[in-house]
């Protein structure tokens, strides 16, 4: 009854805990700063859905929707959820190869893997990605952002659909050097400069805002020749459209997988990442696996309705924190304000130009480059260095789809390293000191004929060979050796098969094994597999000291 009472407290969105000591102080402060975010929401929202080749509106509707859902079932306080910067690259991909459909099938895809890594409590494992593999899908992504502003920003007037690959794409723009509108170069500086400097004035009132307003003012105004939401896109619809549940197929299913997997690894990442980052700055603690059930959620609704893909955002998560606000609520205040803004204001976006859009995102890719922090690593290690860069090209180059890939092989590859150079077997050939006797004033002599070896670490399949090194160090032959057992944590069934080809060899040599302090879970495992028989349950011992009297007395006879 207790562990289930700790089951369903583990899965509990922080919404429900909150409230139950949720007042009026609280709810006037997220109050204020759900209007301020969603507010702040709009013009990225619009932003991210153009810039990853769908229709402005489904980035709005992913604000909505997604930011909802994540606040509400999510297990951060202060997470806002909806189209962010990261996904841009993916979603641009997907559509190009398979179509706004395409994408709605992938993106439910991804929310059901996403609930199933929360289900099964992969929340703390995948928020420990290594650092240089998340800069450098950081700052790759941040560079294939900005490249593909450089239209927008420049006015360019293109004949034809920009391709994905970034040098194809370099290729392109260059050829349409001769179109350049100087009117969007001047639209994209003023908003990048004013995004920067007026927070020095004024840290209260967002300064995307503020861009947005005075540069669509000055195209109504005089009549500025850019190109503009409407001009491109056409009406902006003022709701939510009614669901469509897409058909799935198994074909459609297995053609989708990968980038269905790409999305849920981003959106996992993306989205614990922001949720540290949030209770670094508040000094809270989120629930990891009810995070990523709430995005999975978020993102098997959100599609269905016409969105994108939605994850935390950490912009306008540290807004909302900023700004104020406490709980989840804040969250669902930013969802309706946006909202409202679609329903009564929607048609107005049209008329916003699309270099001030441009010059919002690049401004979003500045922040998200981490060229500091990517400086710094290219200090480390040339393995780290080697998978940061790696990682960084993949991403800008290839395709993030890749990247993530290879990213997840390389830090599986790292992990591994580190894991075997934390296990070793260490000598013991003469005497067994005080720290590893655990006992105080007092040396074990080892006795004759008998070799001990001390084993640390993980005992798994790649360091399954590891028993290979007694045989080299062992120079005569024992009657027993001793293995010390008790900094072993786990065993795996290489480790187990390795091990027991060891004892039969050693048996057959005529060499006793004695082992010293196996832990439960060890033992247990052993004795699954045979391995107590083979070495017989008198030859494990509970501590080092009784494992040297088994041995004196097996080498005396």
């Amino acid at each position: 009854m207790k562990f289930n009472r700790l089951l369903i407290s583990e899965f509990r969105p922080k919404l429900l805990t909150t409230l139950k000591t949720y007042n009026r102080k609280l709810f006037v402060s997220d109050l204020i700063s759900g209007l301020i975010v969603g507010v702040v929401a709009l013009p990225l929202s619009i932003a991210f859905a153009i810039a990853s080749g769908v229709s402005p509106e489904r980035g709005i509707i992913t604000a909505i929707i997604g930011g909802f859902l994540i606040s509400a079932l999510g297990g951060s306080k202060v997470q806002i959820g909806g189209p962010t910067g990261a996904f841009i690259v993916i979603i641009y991909g997907i559509v190009e190869q398979f179509g706004v459909n395409g994408l709605t099938i992938a993106t439910i895809m991804a929310g059901v893997m996403l609930f199933l890594m929360g289900l099964f409590k992969l929340g703390s494992v995948i928020k420990f990605m290594p650092y240089p593999i998340v800069v450098g899908f950081t700052s790759g992504i941040a560079v294939v952002i900005f490249s593909s502003q450089i239209q927008d920003i420049f006015g360019l007037q293109l004949s034809e659909a920009v391709p994905s690959n970034m040098i194809e794409k370099m290729i392109m723009f260059a050829h349409y050097l001769h179109t350049i509108n100087p009117y969007s170069i001047l639209i994209a500086v003023f908003t990048i400069l004013c995004i920067i400097l007026f927070p020095k004035l004024n840290k209260k009132i967002p300064s995307t805002l503020i861009a947005l307003i005075v540069a669509t003012v000055a195209v109504m105004l005089f009549d500025i020749p850019v190109e503009t939401i409407g001009s491109r896109f056409g009406e902006i619809p003022n709701n939510i459209p009614a669901p469509v549940i897409p058909f799935i197929d198994y074909s459609t299913f297995r053609m989708l997988l990968v980038p269905a997997f790409t999305i849920a690894m981003l959106g996992a990442i993306e989205s614990l990442l922001s949720a540290m980052v949030a209770d670094g700055a508040i000094g809270g603690n989120h629930r990891s696996n009810t995070e990523l059930m709430g995005q999975g959620i978020a993102n098997i609704i959100t599609p269905i309705f016409g969105g994108i893909p939605s994850t935390g955002a950490i912009a306008r998560t540290m807004t909302n924190i900023r700004s104020g606000g406490k709980t989840p609520v804040a969250g669902i205040i930013h969802a309706i304000v946006l909202l409202g803004i679609l329903l009564f204001f929607g048609s107005q976006a049209k008329l916003i130009p699309l270099s001030c859009l441009a010059g919002i995102l690049a401004v979003v890719a500045y922040n998200m480059s981490e060229w500091r922090s990517f400086k710094k690593l290219l200090k480390n290690s040339k393995l780290e260095v080697g998978v940061l860069l790696t990682t960084f090209f993949l991403t800008v180059l290839v395709d993030l789809t890749i990247a993530i890939l290879f990213g997840i092989i390389l830090a599986f590859i790292l992990f591994m390293k580190r894991i075997i150079e934390t296990t070793n077997i260490d000598v013991l050939k003469l005497e067994v000191d005080n720290e590893l006797a655990g006992a105080e004033n007092q040396t074990l002599t080892v006795p004759e004929h008998v070799h001990v070896f001390e084993m640390r670490g993980p005992f798994f399949f790649g360091v399954a060979n590891i028993f290979d090194e007694i045989d080299r160090e062992v120079s005569s032959k024992p009657k027993v050796l001793v293995v010390r057992f008790r900094r072993v944590p786990f065993i795996d069934s290489t480790a187990i098969n390795n091990f027991k080809s060891f004892v039969e060899k050693k048996k057959r040599d005529g060499i006793t094994i004695v082992l010293s302090h196996v832990v439960p879970s060890v033992y247990s495992e052993l004795e699954k597999n045979g391995l107590v028989e083979l070495i017989g349950k008198e030859n494990f011992c509970p501590e080092i000291e009784s494992a040297l009297k088994r041995a004196d007395e097996i080498a005396g006879k």
